[in-house]
């Protein structure tokens, strides 16, 4: 393997960490208020509203239900509109964003929902508001579930910005894509696939640990 490849190789992990992280943190700009949202205004919320609901639902439903290379392709024109192109690391992270959004949300959504509602009646008994409810009780008695849902989410979007690479995605996923499907070189396409698995492993090694870690915090505070 020359010094061109590895360079290739190095360039491709730089951008699959960028298209990973990046949509990533921006999804859960918008999915955790999302996320909160459903939780306070569903049934059992701390201010329910069947309309809101609804309507958070539906859209999360929606997108969901589509396939992340449909959605890439249906997204090209609004893709190009935000960045001026439709092609490459950065402009593939705006189809990842409207993908893991509504994902995040849901995530966030359930691991609120476990939280005891003893927990927060006794907040309520203490006279805290709901905003003091949602910042200081749900988000804090829920950070271990939502460690592990952001752990499995950055691995989702790990996946899907390799997937991104049949349509000049960029990052490992194109190499692949560029070298082992339409050059037939088998051993760049198995060094890619190799690489993506170390990445998603030390993603889902620090994931694991930083939950299994603020979990043990949790149990010694009781």
């Amino acid at each position: 393997m020359n010094e061109q490849i590895i360079k290739m190789l190095l360039d491709g992990i730089k951008d699959t960490l960028y298209m990973t992280f990046g949509s990533v943190i921006i999804g859960y700009i918008i999915g955790l208020p999302l996320g909160i949202l459903l939780c306070v205004t569903g049934k059992n919320g701390l201010r329910p509203n069947a309309l809101i609901y609804r309507v958070g639902d539906f859209l999360c439903n929606i997108i969901r239900s589509i396939p992340f290379l449909i959605l890439l392709i249906l997204l090209i024109p609004f893709t190009r509109a935000v960045v001026g192109k439709s092609y490459g690391s950065t402009a593939t992270i705006v189809p990842l964003v409207i993908c893991s959004a509504p994902y995040i949300a849901r995530v966030v959504e359930a691991a609120l929902n476990e939280v005891d509602s003893g927990v927060i009646e006794a907040a309520r008994a203490m006279g805290a508001s709901n905003l003091q409810i949602i910042f200081k009780v749900l988000l804090v008695e829920a950070r271990t579930s939502l460690i592990t849902g952001f752990t499995i989410t950055t691995g989702i979007l790990l996946g899907y910005s390799a997937m991104s690479g049949t349509v000049g995605g960029g990052g490992l996923g194109d190499i692949a894509v560029r070298y082992g499907y339409y050059r037939w070189q088998t051993d760049i396409m198995l060094v890619t696939v190799a690489l993506l698995i170390v990445i998603f492993q030390i993603i889902q090694m620090l994931g694991t640990k930083i939950a299994t870690n603020l979990d043990h915090r949790k149990r010694k505070g009781n």
